[in-house]
């Protein structure tokens, strides 16, 4: 990432909307978006397949869920922020992976430039590659600040997506079961 480009850039915005990048609010702000681009698109050099491979081998065939997961993004639309919640299931077929490296695969993923609908694929997509799991299942739920900040101005408006692989794709009973147990205690 080009900190001195993201910079010179942020104080070019500030002097097109009519303020000025030198007033003292303004003088640090291009260096804090800098700083504050760096750490929100963290995901764009880092691979969640990495994260994923640390695993291993375990008897367990039923399905494992992690659900709740908060996350952030921005859509690459506005590049105003999106965030919201991921629930992740997957029927294993001999190999499991720590739960905590599901969340950081998801956190990697939505570090990007992203549109939920892809962000829901990338991480089934992510997660059926890396374990080959006999299905995978992602519902995520997003609130967009472009919704709710501009044009239809509807805070509070929730986006859902969903992305199904394998069994989760093939078998009603499997998907149903997936759905129901995300849908407890919300």
């Amino acid at each position: 990432m080009d900190g001195d480009k993201i910079k010179s850039a942020i104080a070019e915005i500030i002097a097109a909307i009519g303020d000025d990048p030198r007033r003292e609010g303004l003088e640090e702000t291009p260096r804090r978006i800098a700083e504050m681009y760096g750490e929100i698109f963290s995901g764009i050099e880092a691979d969640p397949v990495e994260v994923l491979s640390v695993g291993f081998e375990e008897g367990h065939q039923e399905m494992v869920i992690l659900k709740d997961i908060p996350f952030y993004s921005m859509c690459e639309h506005h590049f105003l922020p999106f965030y919201g919640s991921v629930d992740v299931g997957y029927l294993p077929n001999g190999r499991i992976v720590g739960i905590s490296k599901i969340a950081r695969a998801v956190d990697i993923i939505a570090r990007r430039p992203q549109l939920q609908e892809r962000l829901t694929t990338q991480i089934a997509e992510t997660l059926a590659n890396s374990l080959q799991p006999t299905g995978v299942g992602v519902v995520v739920r997003a609130e967009h600040l472009c919704v709710t900040m501009r044009g239809a101005k509807k805070p509070g408006a929730t986006m859902i997506t969903s992305a199904v692989r394998g069994c989760f794709q093939e078998s009603e009973v499997t998907r149903a079961e997936f759905l129901s147990l995300i849908s407890e205690r919300r």
